[in-house]
């Protein structure tokens, strides 16, 4: 009798002669190149063909080793390395528990819908954030409220979302941008005034810091529930993952009965017994080892990418009318995420990112603001949006190529690029 994935066992189990076909079929696979549809300077294709890319992992024979030792054990789902990298993500943040899952944005999803979000709440999110953040909110058939950031940090203005709260508000969504810590005492009195959940999108910033030390707290430890994102481009990866940092043991048990089909054997049920609808959010074995072993170095990579950003802030200041990102803030600890500049308001953005690419260097427009997408624009909640602070700086953002091991001179070429497609943009007024 053949076993088929998870339906009948809670582990999946392999072969030893497997093993090479499917490698073989892996390694087929991705030798097939897939065909450009699209010349645009953001597209994963033309970013592929960089000699300096915008982002890499920071791969070591660790988490290599850690990764095949997991295929030489009969458990590559819901295994011993989950709970070890749960249980590792959770002494890391200082909170009783962490819940993996196979995305950040499957995080935000089962975030929103543990707190009982849904149809005829509002969420109040920023607009100046990856998409997933109102994308989440409406999977839950809930109205996302795009809401004014700090010209500053990025963050959302606790100002602006005082305003927006309504009686039909339910939570407030704040994403940690660019690693840059939100203002959490003044979003959390106004979650305490109106009575709102806070869920944290620490999804770009795991490691940052908010609070007056000694009493600083790591980001993610101050909602009600916070996310984390591994993609690839993340200080820490898994490949593709998640996770949803709980405080409290009712959230967590649902948080696991909802990323696994809502099985009811995560309330002591038979793997069979389902308790309500759920989903297919889980996080591999292999997954785990390689987020677990990342883990274990994540001060070393956090220090490497904060030595990037002041070789990068060294070597622009000097370009006129560039505005690089501030090093420190007050009561915050930065985790960096990306480096984004702010070009010259006279400077086309477009031909700047050709003019890197056309010597190998990769860009990113980090954020297109969510009200503005094709996807969203013709929403209601788009329509409503007054941000014209969102506007006029999304409009000028760039993403300069940030990476943990990115050399001295890879960035000097980096700044030399930039500083001369924007000494010729000034040639074209």
């Amino acid at each position: 009798m053949s076993v088929r994935g998870n339906r009948s066992s809670p582990h999946v189990a392999h072969s030893g002669t497997s093993t090479p076909l499917l490698f073989e079929t892996l390694y087929n696979a991705a030798k097939v190149v897939p065909q450009k549809t699209k010349d645009d300077l953001n597209s994963r294709d033309n970013i592929d063909t960089m000699t300096i890319q915008l982002s890499s992992p920071d791969i070591t024979q660790a988490e290599i080793d850690a990764v095949t030792a997991v295929l030489r054990t009969p458990h590559l789902s819901l295994g011993p390395e989950l709970a070890a990298f749960e249980a590792a993500l959770a002494q890391y943040h200082g909170l009783p528990d962490a819940v993996a899952v196979s995305s950040g944005t499957a995080g935000l999803h089962l975030a929103l819908l543990t707190l009982g979000v849904g149809e005829g709440d509002e969420v109040i999110v920023p607009s100046f954030a990856f998409i997933a953040v109102a994308n989440a909110v409406l999977q839950v058939r809930a109205t996302p409220v795009f809401a004014e950031i700090d010209p500053v940090t990025l963050n959302l203005d606790p100002a602006a979302v005082e305003r927006a709260v309504t009686p039909r508000t339910r939570a407030i969504l704040v994403v940690h941008t660019f690693g840059v810590p939100a203002e959490m005492d003044a979003i959390q009195a106004i979650a305490s005034r109106h009575g709102l959940f806070v869920i944290e999108d620490a999804c770009e910033a795991i490691g940052a810091e908010f609070g007056k030390p000694p009493h600083a707290r790591r980001v993610g430890s101050f909602g009600d529930l916070a996310v984390l994102g591994f993609y690839p481009n993340k200080q820490l990866t898994t490949g593709e993952g998640g996770a949803v940092l709980a405080r409290d043991a009712g959230h967590a048990a649902r948080l696991r009965s909802l990323r696994n089909q809502g099985r009811a054997s995560q309330l002591g049920g038979d793997w069979l017994d389902h308790a309500e609808p759920g989903y297919n959010y889980r996080l591999s074995e292999l997954a785990c080892a390689l987020g677990r072993a990342q883990l274990s170095r994540i001060g070393e990579m956090l220090a490497l990418r904060q030595a990037a950003a002041e070789r990068y802030d060294a070597l622009l200041g000097a370009v006129p009318g560039l505005e690089a990102p501030a090093l420190a803030f007050p009561n915050r600890t930065i985790s960096w995420f990306v480096y984004v500049v702010r070009l010259p308001g006279h400077v086309d953005r477009d031909r700047v990112q050709a003019a890197l690419a056309s010597q190998g260097i990769a860009t990113g427009r980090y954020f297109a603001p969510i009200h503005l997408q094709p996807a969203w624009r013709g929403h209601p909640s788009a329509k409503a949006a007054a941000l014209p602070i969102t506007e006029q700086i999304a409009a000028r953002t760039l993403a300069l190529p940030f990476f943990n091991r990115i050399t001295a001179s890879q960035q000097e070429d980096v700044a030399s690029a930039l500083q001369d497609a924007i000494r010729a943009e000034s040639q074209i007024r």
